[in-house]
Order: C-alpha cells, then sequence, then structure tokens
C-alpha cells in the first residue's frame, strides 16, 4: 500500500502548488497590453484594476475593475473567464463561460455596444475562429438612463457554436419581470411577463400585469402581443421597433375603462382631471439616436371619458358670470367628454371636444404647449331664465392654473341684453347675440 500512501502525498503536493500558483505567478505584467489591444478594438479607453489565475476548483482567470470609456460609460466589477482545458492546444480556444459581477451601463455605453455588436457583425468570418464563448452570465445588472434606473437583474445567454445566441433569460432580483428569448431559424422568440412593476424609462407607470410576445431580428423586433392590466382597466395592442438605421417605434394600443387621475399626473404633470377612460392611440417616433426619440414621438387618438371632474376650473361659472380679467379654480363635473388628442413636437392638441353635464354642455378646442400654456375656445351652452346661450370663452393661463375667459362681443353683448332686458334673460340673450355677432365677423375676416 505504499504506493497507494505515495500517490496521495503527490496529489496533495500538485493541489498546494495549484492553490499557491496564483501567488506565484502575476498576469498584472499583462495589463498594459490587454488595455492597449482592447482599447483599439472598442475605440474607447479601458483600464483594468486588476487580473489574476486560480487554479481551484476549476482553473478560471479573474478580472477585477474594468472600466471602458472616459466618463465610465461601462464598468465591470468582476469579470471571470473558465476555459476549456482541452481546447487550449486547438485552433479554436473555447471559454466555457465568462460571469460579469456588478455591471452598470449608461445610454453611451450601450450605444459602444450596439456599435461593437454591428461591426463585428460585418467582420468577414476567420476560419476557424480564434476563440468562442458558450456561455455569458450577468449578475446584478443596473442600466442608467439618463434620469431613469433599470436593475438591478440577472441575465444568461448561451451562444451556439457560430457565436450567435442561441437563448437568453432576464429576470430582475425583486422577481417583478423576466423575459425569456429563444432561437427559432433565423428568429428569436420573445416571451415576456411582469407583475406590480414599474415601467423603467418615461412615466412610472405601474402595471399591475404585463404580458408580450413577439419575434426579433438583428435589425428589427414586432411585438404583436401586448396586454396589460393598470389602473383598474386593461391594455391591448402591438408595437413594432427598427434599429438598423437610426432608431423607429411604431405601434398602436387600446384603452379601457381606465382610472385617469393618476395616469393624468404622470403624463402631464400639473393635470388633474379623473374619470374613467377609453382610446385608441396610435404612436411614432423615429430619430438618429435614443436620447431623440421623446422629441420625434408623435401620438394621436380618439378618447372618451365617463363620469369625471376637471380640477381647477368651473366652466358653467365662467360662462354665467362674464368675468372680464377670467375664471379659475373650482370644477366641473361631467358625465361624458370625449374628443380627439394630437401629441406632436411636444404640444397636445385637444379639438372636437363635447362636455356633458346636466344643465351644463359645452365644445371647442385646447392646446397645450411644451411649457405647459394654455390656448383655444370653449363655446359654453348654459341655461338661464328659461332660455339657453351659448357663450364663448377663451381658455388661458396653464395647466396647473387653467383660466377661461369670455370673449369681448360676448361681454359686450351681455352688457347690452341686460340694459335693454334686465338681469338673467337680458344677460342671457345678450350674450347669445354677442356670440352671434362674433361669428359673423370671424367669417367675414
Amino acid at each position: 500500500m505504499k504506493w497507494f500512501k505515495r500517490l496521495l502525498i503527490a496529489l496533495a503536493l500538485l493541489l498546494v502548488i495549484a492553490a499557491a500558483l496564483p501567488f506565484l505567478v502575476s498576469l498584472n505584467d499583462y495589463i498594459p497590453h490587454i488595455e492597449q489591444e482592447v482599447s483599439a478594438r472598442l475605440k474607447e479607453s479601458l483600464s483594468i484594476k486588476s487580473i489574476r489565475f486560480t487554479a481551484l476548483p476549476l482553473p478560471h482567470v479573474t478580472v477585477d475593475g474594468i472600466t471602458i470609456g472616459k466618463t465610465d460609460d461601462i464598468t465591470l466589477g468582476r469579470v471571470t473567464l473558465t476555459p476549456d482545458l482541452f481546447s487550449l492546444l486547438q485552433p479554436t480556444r473555447i471559454i466555457k463561460t465568462i460571469e460579469i459581477d456588478s455591471p452598470v451601463l449608461t445610454r453611451k455605453g450601450i450605444d459602444t455596444i450596439a456599435a461593437l455588436v454591428k461591426s463585428e457583425s460585418a467582420r468577414v468570418p476567420q476560419q476557424p475562429p480564434p476563440m468562442r464563448i458558450e456561455s455569458i452570465a450577468l449578475s446584478n445588472v443596473v442600466v442608467t438612463l439618463d434620469k431613469a434606473a433599470f436593475g438591478p437583474i440577472d441575465a444568461r445567454v448561451r451562444l451556439d457554436s457560430g457565436g450567435s445566441p442561441a437563448d437568453a433569460s432576464v429576470k430582475s432580483r425583486d422577481g417583478k419581470f423576466e423575459a425569456l428569448i429563444k432561437l427559432d431559424s433565423s428568429k428569436y422568440l420573445i416571451d415576456a411577463k411582469a407583475k406590480a412593476w414599474t415601467l423603467p424609462a418615461g412615466p412610472a407607470l405601474v402595471f399591475d400585469e404585463l404580458a408580450i410576445k413577439g419575434v426579433a431580428t438583428q435589425n428589427d423586433a414586432t411585438l404583436d402581443q401586448i396586454s396589460a392590466r393598470l389602473y383598474g382597466g386593461t391594455a391591448s395592442g402591438k408595437m413594432a421597433i427598427n434599429w438598423k438605421e437610426g432608431l423607429r417605434v411604431e405601434g398602436n394600443l387600446a384603452l379601457s375603462r381606465m382610472d385617469l387621475q393618476e395616469v393624468a399626473a404622470m403624463l402631464s404633470p400639473g393635470t388633474r382631471v379623473s374619470g374613467k377612460l377609453d382610446a385608441k392611440p396610435v404612436f411614432s417616433a423615429s430619430a438618429a439616436a435614443a436620447d431623440q426619440m421623446m422629441k420625434a414621438f408623435r401620438l394621436q387618438t380618439p378618447f372618451n371619458i365617463q363620469n369625471g371632474v376637471l380640477h381647477g376650473v368651473d366652466i358653467q361659472k365662467a360662462a354665467t358670470s362674464l368675468i372680464k380679467q377670467g375664471s379659475t379654480g373650482g370644477e366641473t363635473r361631467f358625465e361624458h367628454l370625449s374628443g380627439h388628442l394630437l401629441v406632436e413636437h411636444g404640444n397636445h392638441h385637444f379639438t372636437e371636444l363635447k362636455i356633458a353635464s346636466g344643465a351644463l354642455a359645452a365644445d371647442g378646442r385646447v392646446s397645450v404647449s411644451p411649457k405647459k400654456d394654455l390656448s383655444g375656445r370653449i363655446n359654453a351652452q348654459v341655461k338661464a331664465v328659461g332660455t339657453s346661450a351659448s357663450v364663448p370663452l377663451n381658455v388661458g393661463g396653464t395647466v396647473g392654473a387653467p383660466l377661461l375667459y369670455p370673449t369681448g362681443a360676448a361681454v359686450a353683448g351681455a352688457a347690452v341684453g341686460t340694459v335693454l332686458l334686465g338681469p338673467g334673460l337680458g344677460t342671457s340673450v345678450g350674450a347669445k347675440v354677442g356670440n352671434w355677432a362674433e361669428g359673423v365677423f370671424d367669417r367675414k375676416r
């Protein structure tokens, strides 16, 4: 049994040597050469803090403190590469796994990766390739987009023999979002789900449930099954994204019975309106870069709101009091509010507006500038002493403090009517005549 003891002693000695190897062989001397080579490939500055080799439990190389870009556009806390030892003597070396811990990506960093992928896809393939990666695992990933942040998430990508992604999975660490991507012929099938999940970019919409299915290629993605439950209502539709040249997004949705109060405040801060919303928005945007998309965003939709309140303005009071300096404050309760909305270049145009609520009926148009200034005209149909009058009201002020004030013709007509026929009936009839006269002169002009 002496040979067995000697074998154990020899194995123990090998393990000791393997464990001590990282302290005997320094890889930090290679850092300047690696930084230079990779920087030239990325066309961005690269810095590495340290590199070390470890033999146990499997031989692997660990790289710490990687930063890419002059403003740290990409930072990688730790990268661990585990090679296939049997492939080191082959023409193609195989990296079994690359594990990346705590990476942080900025918008510029994402653009850098996209440019690299595009250049690599255009590169003439070598036969055989010098290196092949089998899988990439990312943990605790954070993506920062201007003021928004997405993460932390974990992701895993499995690559095929040609180096293309075969399948991938993405899951948020809080368990609220997950997505699976699988290769199907030359396309990728996308299946994403979320619960109690907040939109990471743009308005902080909260989805009770969200399900997305679609197909993607290297140049575009078609998400033809989008369904969600949020704010007491539902949403369904589809969207197409193309990034071959610049970035283009287009799609449509159907919204049903959505509670408008919180949604309106998020989409347009300062807006105070409540009710149940039905709408069918069609949207699109096309820009050279992602940070220009909001300026290029365009949306149009008919809308219908039931049993709601316009806060900050009392249309009936403004139409009956006819205060020259305008009326502000109060609220307008309505049973039905409908119209058409166009969002373009940051402007919101509400046309074909119709409001119905008991004794009040109104129609008109209102525009909201990018600075939240209001402009437009509301024609309020009010009843007084057995008669009704259509009183034209100009719209001014801001979204947070709307202002309604009568036109000059309406004020003059109301004043004359009051003198001739007395308050009430005379004011009402005079306002109607003033409105008629204003319309005649407008047509002549």
